[in-house]
């Protein structure tokens, strides 16, 4: 069993609360938009962090971290990528990959709007954790925290850090 803290659109702000809410997760993931590289390296040096880079994060990021993610994570099939739409609206640059070749878990940031959403059509779950940061349009910055276990995602929990 893996326990996974979720994270997205820190935009260069990282709240202290952070490290108190991933402290008994196993990995963090991050799904673009850290906004510094500084951000990235507060989280690895935490945690074991696997990210993606999104489209306010200059080269030093784009340097260590790809545009899209994929892997293993225990025997779930696992897809991080920043900018990837959701079900019934997924991003023209991966819906026929998405459809052709569907992951188990497929992770997006982006929109600063936390969803869970599980697409039928598909088999996968859908996971954005909204955003972390203080810029932006959102109205409270959140995270997500889940386990896996083998092929099963489970005990998924949306955490508010507070208004923006």
């Amino acid at each position: 069993m893996k326990r996974i803290g979720l994270i997205s659109d820190t935009h260069g702000y990282l709240d202290d609360a952070v490290f108190k809410y991933f402290d008994q997760c196993d990995e963090i993931w991050h799904a673009g938009d850290f906004g510094t590289i500084e951000i990235a390296d507060r989280l690895a040096a935490f945690k074991p962090l696997r990210g993606v880079y999104g489209n306010i994060d200059g080269k030093d990021v784009r340097l260590v971290y790809p545009e899209h993610l994929r892997f293993k994570c225990e025997e779930t099939d696992v897809w991080i990528t920043h900018i990837g739409g959701y079900p019934g609206k997924y991003n023209p640059k991966i819906k026929s990959e998405i459809y052709q070749n569907p992951p188990k878990l497929f992770i997006a940031g982006h929109s600063h709007i936390l969803k869970v959403l599980y697409d039928k059509k598909i088999g996968t779950l859908h996971l954005n954790p909204g955003a972390a940061g203080k810029q932006g349009w959102h109205k409270m910055r959140s995270l997500l925290r889940f386990s896996i276990s083998e092929e099963k995602i489970h005990t998924l929990e949306a955490i508010e850090l507070g208004i923006r």
